[in-house]
């Protein structure tokens, strides 16, 4: 897993400026066949060395799907209207997670963890192939003329994080990776080793994240009217805090739908202000903004996942869910005052 989450953050930095050299569409199309094969090969590695390469190179493939298509969001939706066009490209990927989350145990109990790999390399590979085709009819996704521009991708990474702007959003989805998925990492294993359940009801309970992240996709647009970037970010906090705070305490397994269900709201909510920020960074390299941005989350989910083991070898996961929530609280103020007083700022 943190093979996986590792090359999906290192490969933002070579995705993002292919990306804006040759095409979003077409990178996207590419990362997902590439992520589908390196999951049919994962299944075959006979020991975990070289099942750790064969994930790594899966993260590296899956590094050009997500952040690339946000960036082709970026660059052909109005900055106004982006959030809840965001949330809703966003809801594709949430019923990804529930499907997932509900599927993986049960696939895992039934046809072992093998054949789950190569359905998930299947899936891949014919989603990279329905969006070639797709391109295919709207004449999109053509390459831009010339090659990536290496010398100039690094000039302009280092002019963006001279942005003090973009250091915070950076800085602020680097803590949220680190605190969010350290956490979500085990809640799996925690409820199995607390309350003993089977893998396959474990999963059908981290299912219930989508439910909470779907609720948001579906009333985004509202939200946004309502609450604004500031109040999402800290509402979404809240939420997030207490439903790790739930599972921390709660003494009864049922209690974890719920907590789980407020995580995933609460993330989507933090998650897709700093993601709308994110696409405005740099609008001329949109495409090195979102890779520098998912680089830093994923960077932070990577640190997460392996600071928070030992903890959960030794402790458990209720300390782990503890510390997530003062983590994100902290930081979701912090960006949530930065916002404010960018707002208040003459442009």
């Amino acid at each position: 897993m943190t093979a996986f989450a590792l090359a999906y953050g290192v490969f933002q930095v070579v995705v993002g400026p292919l990306s804006d050299a040759r095409g979003r569409l077409n990178m996207v199309v590419l990362g997902s066949i590439w992520a589908g094969i390196a999951s049919v090969i994962s299944a075959s590695m006979p020991t975990l060395g070289p099942l750790v390469v064969a994930r790594f190179l899966a993260g590296a493939g899956a590094a050009a799907v997500i952040p690339v298509a946000i960036a082709w969001i970026g660059d052909v939706v109005p900055y106004e209207r982006r959030q809840p066009v965001l949330a809703r490209y966003v809801s594709g990927q949430i019923l990804g997670i529930v499907f997932g989350q509900a599927a993986g145990g049960l696939l895992g109990e039934l046809i072992g963890w093998r054949a789950t790999l190569v359905v998930l390399g299947i899936v891949h590979m014919v989603a990279g192939l329905l969006l070639l085709g797709e391109m295919r009819r709207l004449e999109a996704g053509v390459p831009a003329p010339g090659g990536a521009r290496w010398r100039h991708s690094a000039a302009s990474a280092y002019s963006v994080l001279q942005d003090r702007w973009a250091r915070t959003v950076l800085i602020s989805v680097f803590i949220e990776g680190l605190a969010m998925f350290g956490g979500l990492a085990y809640v799996g294993a925690d409820l199995h080793q607390r309350f003993g359940l089977s893998l396959g009801v474990v999963g059908a309970l981290l299912a219930s994240f989508g439910a909470g992240a779907l609720f948001y996709s579906i009333t985004a647009g509202r939200m946004v009217k309502r609450l604004g970037q500031p109040g999402l970010a800290a509402f979404g906090a809240v939420a997030l805090a207490a439903g790790y705070a739930t599972l921390a305490f709660m003494q009864w397994p049922w209690l974890a739908v719920p907590a789980i269900a407020l995580i995933g709201l609460g993330f989507y909510m933090l998650h897709n202000t700093l993601q709308t920020n994110a696409t405005q960074m740099a609008p001329e390299a949109r495409g090195l903004s979102m890779s520098l941005f998912a680089f830093a989350l994923f960077s932070g989910q990577s640190a997460g996942v392996a600071l928070a083991a030992p903890m959960m070898d030794r402790y458990g996961g209720e300390p782990i869910f503890l510390l997530a929530s003062v983590i994100i609280l902290t930081i979701a103020f912090w960006f949530r005052r930065q916002l404010m007083m960018r707002m208040r700022t003459p442009a």
